[in-house]
């Protein structure tokens, strides 16, 4: 069983994504020698890997990252079950059978995130809520503003990952769903796919030039 420290350690490494023994010291308030400890046994238990990087003058440094066996240590929800029943759907009922079942999801969830996004003007508090949403239902998502201010929505884990692999379906629903929720005023695009090999799903929220000046009086 791991122990506390050990679990936090995964969850930055699935949060922020690679990172160095000192940083991980530092995130986590212990010291280097009792990270290297911790990394060497996740190695050992092939939950996490490395890679050597040199990006100065000196000794390359080592980042450290979750294996899939690693990311399989945060709930699915179920997902294999879930991909199985897809297919059967698939197959009872054909593609027009799934095309529907995945249409009354995506209604489905909709509602949800309306009664709760509806209420709120502002955008940015509107994808605050969002993360807050998808996080309670197992993606760890947070918001953000880049650099040059676009609203940026991410999540750090897919718990219907395996589903959306056998069915890629649920994906597409799903952004149709963010834009449908976040209302006219805003574009959705995903620039950061799980699917495609990235480490997370991320989005950016464009907001039209009005959203935006009244983002700015706030």
């Amino acid at each position: 069983m791991q122990d506390r420290t050990t679990n936090r350690m995964l969850y930055s490494l699935k949060v922020a994504g690679a990172q160095t023994a000192s940083t991980l010291g530092d995130r986590l308030g212990v010291t280097a020698v009792a990270v290297r400890q911790m990394l060497g046994r996740l190695h050992e238990d092939g939950l996490v890997a490395f890679e050597d990087s040199r990006e100065s003058v000196g000794r390359p440094k080592r980042f450290w990252h979750l294996t899939d066996a690693g990311n399989a240590q945060f709930p699915d929800n179920h997902a294999g079950l879930t991909a199985d029943l897809l297919a059967s759907v698939s197959a009872v009922f054909g593609e027009a059978g799934l095309d529907q079942l995945i249409s009354h999801r995506e209604k489905t969830t909709l509602n949800q995130y309306r009664t709760v996004l509806e209420p709120i003007a502002a955008i940015e508090q509107k994808v605050q809520h969002l993360a807050e949403i998808r996080s309670a239902e197992g993606y760890m998502a947070e918001a953000s503003r880049d650099v040059g201010g676009d609203l940026i929505l991410i999540e750090n884990h897919c718990p219907i990952c395996v589903a959306a692999k056998a069915c890629q379906k649920l994906c597409r629903s799903e952004l149709e769903v963010f834009q449908a929720a976040l209302g006219p005023n805003v574009e959705v695009e995903r620039f950061e796919h799980i699917l495609k090999g990235a480490r997370r799903c991320a989005y950016r929220i464009t907001e039209t030039k009005r959203e935006r000046q009244l983002a700015m009086k706030l």
